[in-house]
């Protein structure tokens, strides 16, 4: 009999995978309490010092194998733990410890470890909180060195189906590399590193699969189907060749994507639909392109933020800017003012910031509007970096209209100071607002009034609409981007651009999710940003699209949307 496992799917242009199963040992290493000697404690600390040291030379023998064509955003993830190496709160905290208690330094490491933990477990930005799993990374690297333990990984790697506990940014690009055909976990989200790195890569997995290290076993034959999120083994052979057949017709198709990158995303009734790209560092521009995106919807600019003592410069805003602007030609760039919360302390705060609900405090604009020197440093490199450019600025998480005014009158006042200076700027840089909030959601007829053009940031949208953390394992399931009221809530969105003649976008994941398009299109989104892997297989399916029956299949489902079931309907709205 076929056992099934539901999980989380990462759904690229190839959704399914075929293969017996590699099950790898990747789970958490928790290090015992140990002490020594009180004459061993200096070679104690060396013995940590040389592990952090063994612990870096084997990421960047890592780095070293991956192909020069690989993506920069790929390549992050090895230079963040070679990063994080080089951090004091994890290469030197520790022997601190050894010193002042006598403990080995794997225990020490082990204490630090926790402490760190529980920052990130506070932090309420779900993207930033995933990067905890950065921090454990790192600490099983050094603590498997400081007990003696070695990579062991099987020279036959290639055709098989990798299952594992989780799977560290390392592990997952060095077993793509050797020919794994797919990945699955036990843990995870649609935003673990495993997802991320498995979409980037455009590898089917299927991450939050509870239980399949104990259900599956060695050498079975399995099947993934990340559309839907399953894992089958046992299967029979009517089942085998369904999928081996979908495997055919998804790699013809992945083929097929390879033509369109300089095509124009229009519809069949010619629409013409602006396809842009999410990017997080300068080095992103680059898959952006390739992806043939028309621009930049949003421009992550945190990143200047991280692992660092000290604010990032105008002047390192400016030059980080200036060389997205130039890599992206004359095409669009939005870039968004910091995103960084409660947990994110800056240097010159008189006091830290305390919240007893993360999720609801001081982040984004709220902290950009309470630490006004740091935005305005932001702000001016981004007035200044307009001048070289198509550039319009974003503002993120703003939830009434005192928040909008407060932050336009600070943006003035800049462009005012850069004038007054011989500054050359765009005088007219487009402003615009992330409607990422139920509240601003809600009333976003009056943003509309007061900004150039909106943009809707579904991930956080659904979020707050729904209360579900879609990064907790633990009811990620109920995290639903059809939930009739998130669709209300964007269809009011949509609505007051077009009332206000404003443009309106989407820049969260839901924008760049094939199944959810055809939905959106009918609503009458016509600009979408997402991961630069995403746009090949976006502008294919705009392009067998019917934009004018999509809307008035969708003006019907609107009308009964709280009695519809919206994951058959918006298949629907294709056939």
């Amino acid at each position: 009999m076929t056992l099934a496992l539901q999980g989380i799917g990462v759904d690229t242009s190839i959704s399914t995978a075929i293969g017996k199963v590699l099950m790898l040992s990747r789970g958490s290493i928790q290090a015992e309490p140990g002490m020594v000697a009180q004459n061993r404690i200096e070679e104690e600390v060396q013995r940590f010092f040389n592990a952090v040291a063994e612990a870096a030379g084997q990421l960047r023998e890592i780095r070293k194998q991956i192909p020069a064509d690989t993506p920069p955003d790929i390549l992050e993830f090895i230079d963040t733990h070679l990063l994080m190496l080089q951090d004091k709160a994890i290469s030197e905290a520790p022997t601190q410890t050894i010193r002042e208690e006598g403990c080995s330094a794997e225990w020490a490491l082990q204490l630090r470890r926790n402490q760190l933990l529980r920052v990130f477990e506070d932090m309420e930005d779900a993207y930033l909180r995933t990067r905890k799993d950065d921090l454990d990374h790192v600490v099983n690297r050094i603590l498997k060195i400081l007990q003696g333990g070695r990579n062991s990984d099987p020279a036959d790697i290639a055709g098989h189906i990798i299952v594992s506990e989780d799977l560290t940014p390392a592990d997952a690009i060095m077993l793509h590399q050797r020919g794994a055909t797919g990945f699955i976990t036990d843990f995870g989200s649609p935003m673990s590193h495993t997802a991320i790195l498995a979409r980037s890569l455009g590898i089917p997995a299927v991450v939050g699969a509870h239980g399949a290290t104990d259900q599956l076993h060695s050498g079975e034959l399995v099947v993934i189907d990340a559309r839907h999120g399953s894992v089958l083994a046992n299967c029979d052979n009517t089942c085998l060749l369904f999928f081996r057949q979908r495997l055919e017709q998804e790699l013809a198709h992945r083929r097929a994507l390879n033509n369109l990158r300089d095509m124009p995303a229009l519809s069949l009734d010619g629409r013409q639909i602006e396809l842009l790209a999410n990017i997080e560092l300068p080095e992103d521009t680059e898959p952006a392109i390739e992806g043939g995106g028309c621009g930049v919807g949003l421009y992550r600019t945190e990143f200047l933020y991280m692992n660092r003592e000290e604010l990032p410069t105008e002047e390192e805003h400016f030059l980080a800017y200036k060389q997205v602007v130039e890599g992206m030609g004359k095409r669009l760039v939005t870039i968004r003012t910091l995103d960084l919360g409660a947990d994110k302390q800056c240097e010159h705060q008189p006091e830290p910031v305390t919240c007893t609900n993360p999720a609801l405090g001081l982040r984004a604009i709220r902290l950009c509007l309470k630490e006004t020197d740091i935005f305005r440093i932001q702000v001016r490199a981004i007035l200044r970096v307009s001048a070289l450019g198509k550039v319009r600025i974003m503002l993120p998480m703003l939830t009434n209209l005192w928040e909008a005014r407060q932050a336009r009158q600070i943006i003035d006042e800049e462009r005012q100071s850069l004038r007054d200076q011989d500054v050359a700027i765009d005088p007219d840089l487009p402003i615009g607002a992330m409607i990422e909030t139920p509240a601003a959601a809600l009333t976003a007829e009056s943003f509309a009034r007061l900004f150039d053009f909106l943009s809707i940031g579904t991930n956080d949208l659904i979020q707050y609409t729904l209360a579900v953390d879609r990064a907790d394992d633990a009811v990620n399931h109920l995290y639903d981007a059809l939930h009739p009221a998130v669709i209300m809530l964007i269809q009011q969105v949509v609505q007051a651009g077009i009332t206000c003649g404003k443009p309106v976008a989407m820049c969260g994941e839901m924008a760049g999710t094939p199944k959810y398009i055809p939905l959106l299109l009918g609503m009458g989104l016509k600009s979408l940003s997402m991961h630069p892997a995403s746009l090949p297989e976006a502008k294919q399916l705009i392009r067998s699209l019917n934009i004018s029956q999509l809307e008035k299949k969708t003006a019907g489902l609107l009308q009964n949307l709280l009695n519809e079931d919206l994951e058959p309907a918006t298949q629907a709205l294709v056939e």
